[in-house]
């Protein structure tokens, strides 16, 4: 097809994803104007439309979902193509980017800016924070080549690799601080606050307190672990952080935190990446870095 770029391709990936003119255009950091001349561009060159405008969205025409699924095909073999080639050429430099899930980005991230930034001094380093579904579903389409999660993700196309584990804390207001600390029992019939769905950190939390996802409860929600704590210092309930967290969330509220009674609740934070990426062994040393790093960013007992 006389005149298809990777251009083409990437402006209309991005489209088809994120089905808005605008967003699709600060994706792709080109003005909304020049995203819409590109992509009739690509659907006067295939000579049939492939996308139906409305008002405020956008829909794929039947040729725009098929085209957009080979699209990304050929999109990700390039990437990939390119990580190959970066590859045989030595040191591990140039763009790399890393998915961080929102309860570790902002305690962990600036540490392993610095290390990686320390130990590769050619790496362009593109972190990115999200849950852990969506940072999955851009490392199995090749828009993300790392990331820090909580694991088990489970997925047969990536590779796996703990780095440590962490316990959970109770966090109540600080006038609570002399009472017995509650076991799981006590814990569902108090008022216990949570992230909101989507956050691994809240199903893990759930699943401590023997709380089904699906249980209808009158619950305060938040969007980060530190509106979860100024909620339990204003004493509106109880919640439960990563022990990563107690330094920058608990320093300014009206709070206390409790280790748990045994078995506490942990989890294992872990490295994912695609199995078929050529960076495999340059991740595993990545991987050793983090592991040294992790320890360092939480309290000590």
């Amino acid at each position: 097809m006389i005149g298809l770029s990777m251009k083409h391709l990437r402006y209309f990936e991005a489209l088809a994803r994120l089905g808005h003119f605008g967003r699709a255009a600060e994706v792709c950091a080109i003005t909304q104007p020049a995203l819409s001349m590109q992509i009739k561009e690509l659907e006067a060159l295939i000579g049939a439309p492939l996308v139906e405008r409305g008002a405020r969205q956008i829909r794929l025409t039947a040729l725009g979902e098929d085209f957009a699924t080979r699209a990304r095909e050929i999109l990700r073999a390039v990437d990939e193509l390119e990580d190959l080639v970066r590859a045989a050429r030595g040191p591990l430099a140039g763009r790399l980017r890393i998915g961080v899930i929102p309860t570790v980005a902002p305690y962990l991230l600036p540490a392993v800016i610095q290390e990686l930034g320390a130990r590769y001094p050619g790496l362009d380093l593109r972190p990115r924070e999200a849950v852990t579904g969506k940072l999955i579903e851009d490392l199995l389409a090749a828009r993300l080549d790392l990331a820090i999660v909580a694991l088990p993700v489970s997925e047969p196309a990536l590779t796996e690799v703990a780095l440590f584990t962490e316990e959970f804390v109770l966090v109540r207001p600080r006038g609570e601080a002399g009472n017995p600390v509650p076991g799981p029992e006590r814990l569902r019939e108090m008022r216990l606050l949570l992230l909101e769905e989507g956050h691994c950190f809240r199903d893990q939390a759930l699943s401590f307190c023997k709380i089904p996802p699906s249980a209808p409860r009158a619950l305060m929600e938040g969007s980060s672990l530190a509106t979860l704590v100024q909620m339990v210092g204003a004493g509106i309930g109880v919640t439960l952080i990563p022990e990563m967290a107690v330094p920058v969330e608990t320093r300014s509220g009206e709070v206390s935190v409790a280790r748990l009674a045994a078995p506490r609740p942990v989890r294992t934070i872990g490295l994912v990446w695609r199995r078929s990426n050529p960076f495999a062994a340059q991740f595993e040393a990545i991987a050793e870095i983090l592991r040294r790093v992790g320890p360092r960013a939480r309290p000590q007992a």
